[in-house]
């Protein structure tokens, strides 16, 4: 039985009981049967919306398969490696000595702080080595 069915069933056996209408018990029965109305009310209500978020989330994640599909494809039709783009460099620090590993983009800049001694090491860029 669903709570929609046992709540009309416990209303039959309360009715079944011929409570007189003035008692204070059966006002505080029917005080219950209607609170517990109430939240068979609310738990359908909330169930009905979860139910549309649920298709609104699956619409969404159909949506984003089909952008990851694409973008991705995408990305291996291009050929593009990150390896190939993306370079790391081992640089000693002359002051103490403490080999430093920096990325291209740290490189580009010209100059960065040794986090070892606080020196600043300078990087030349030159275009040329990039078209080679």
């Amino acid at each position: 039985m669903d709570t929609v069915e046992s709540l009309g069933y416990l209303k039959g056996l309360i009715d079944g009981l011929d409570l007189e209408d003035d008692k204070k018990e059966t006002k505080v029965i029917k005080a219950l049967v209607e609170v517990i109305e109430n939240l068979v009310d609310d738990y359908d209500c909330m169930a009905d919306e979860l139910d549309a978020i649920s298709e609104e989330l699956e619409a969404v994640d159909e949506d984003l398969a089909d952008l990851e599909e694409f973008v991705y494809d995408e990305y291996e039709d291009d050929g593009y490696d990150d390896d190939e783009y993306y370079e790391e460099y081992e640089v000693e620090c002359p002051s103490c000595g403490e080999v430093i590993t920096v990325d291209e983009d740290t490189v580009l800049a010209g100059d960065f702080e040794c986090p070892n001694c606080g020196e600043i090491l300078q990087f030349e860029y030159d275009d040329e080595d990039e078209e080679e």
